[in-house]
């Protein structure tokens, strides 16, 4: 059996249905078509730009996205020991940029027009209604009655994924109390190819370059009650209370239409293949919006995925295979999503100990510039901060 089922039509869906496909796979993807309407950004690192152009979107991403040339991180709490700023600057590890900040729904159709020009991908636009895994297959039941037999499933099917369920994989899963109001918005000054995240006691405000220079996009992380009250006002009140937020920073502010409001969990599952199910994107990790790895991990995960197909052609959903798999994602998700929680989790505590150990880090990374691009490095290719010092350690013995 050749067939892989690809469950979800998100970014990671789309992206795993052509990575696969191009291993010469059969692939059939179980969806509908993705959102034209969802107003967030992906700020996708060099080596997640560097995946999609390997199946021709580069142009077509960079005429639509914003580089990211610097990042700044902003302590704006109230609070007796604030941290320093911090800027990183692609610059100063010889990069033009970090990555790229992409619309959603732009990224969303770029990927889907790729989907539908691949001969190796049939694309049935509905979801699975019900799952049935077995020993040497798993079996989809779509909303209309068609049955897929395939020997591995890919569940990109969200951070409440059926496909992970069926699988029996367990999840931890953790209520944050925290909102994220997004939106897009224009300005006085221009960005400079900044993304800038203001730390509050309720979590990041952060904005980030759209390409013209005088527009921005935001994710604005704070308790429910505060997105309740903010998206009750009117535009132009809710641009004074962000210019408010932001320091002015940006100049006068002008909030577009089309905001939304998004609840935060943070969830791990316990496994991340089962059953001959393969988890990838927010099925397999879910955490806060902060510095920017949400789909940047999930297209690791798809990288991942493909490489250990690509090893286990005979049988792709076999328990080696998955067990590989597996081994292969299990640090990267539980570093990244552990990091990411971590930070979150000292906004939001007020015990002085977690404060001083905040501002103690963030001097140190202001101060050490080669710390500083150890963790850049890092933040865009897990390893290339070690790669980078390797040498000098070398030299040094």
């Amino acid at each position: 059996m050749d067939t892989i089922l690809v469950a979800g039509t998100g970014p990671a869906g789309l992206t795993a249905a052509m990575a696969l496909a191009e291993l010469g796979r059969d692939v059939v993807l179980a969806g509908p078509p993705p959102s034209s309407t969802d107003r967030r950004t992906s700020a996708l690192m060099r080596p997640a730009v560097a995946f999609l152009d390997g199946f021709g979107l580069g142009e077509t991403l960079k005429e639509v996205a914003a580089p990211l040339a610097a990042m700044r991180i902003i302590d704006a709490t109230n609070r007796l020991i604030r941290s320093p700023a911090v800027t990183f600057r692609a610059a100063e590890i010889g990069e033009e940029s970090f990555g790229l900040n992409i619309p959603n729904a732009e990224l969303n159709a770029a990927l889907a027009e790729k989907v539908r020009e691949n001969g190796n991908i049939t694309w049935q636009e509905q979801i699975v209604h019900a799952w049935r895994p077995a020993a040497n297959h798993v079996e989809a039941e779509l909303a209309d009655g068609t049955i897929i037999r395939a020997a591995l499933a890919v569940a990109a099917d969200g951070r409440n994924s059926p496909a992970r369920g069926a699988a029996g994989i367990t999840i931890r899963r953790r209520d944050l109390h925290q909102s994220a109001l997004v939106l897009n918005f224009a300005h006085a000054r221009h960005h400079g190819f900044a993304s800038t995240e203001f730390h509050t006691e309720h979590g990041p405000c952060t904005q980030v370059p759209l390409p013209d220079g005088l527009r921005s996009s935001l994710v604005w992380v704070m308790r429910p009650w505060q997105a309740e009250e903010l998206m009750a006002l009117d535009d132009a009140a809710l641009s004074e209370r962000l210019e408010e937020r932001q320091q002015s920073f940006l100049g006068k502010v002008t909030v577009e239409p089309g905001r939304q409001v998004f609840p935060l969990v943070s969830a791990l599952p316990m496994r991340f293949a089962a059953r001959r199910i393969a988890l990838v994107g927010e099925a397999a990790h879910v955490f806060p919006p902060i510095t920017a790895q949400g789909l940047n991990l999930g297209l690791r995960d798809v990288m991942d995925l493909a490489e250990v197909v690509r090893t286990h052609m005979a049988d792709p959903g076999s328990t080696a295979a998955l067990l590989r798999y597996d081994a292969r994602r299990r640090p990267d998700i539980l570093a990244r999503s552990g990091a990411v929680n971590l930070v979150n989790a000292s906004l939001l505590s007020d015990l002085l100990p977690a404060q001083l150990l905040r501002s103690a880090g963030l001097s140190l990374l202001g101060s050490a510039s080669g710390l500083r691009g150890f963790f850049m490095r890092e933040g865009m290719r897990p390893g290339s901060g070690f790669a980078a010092i390797l040498p000098s350690i070398l030299r040094g013995a």
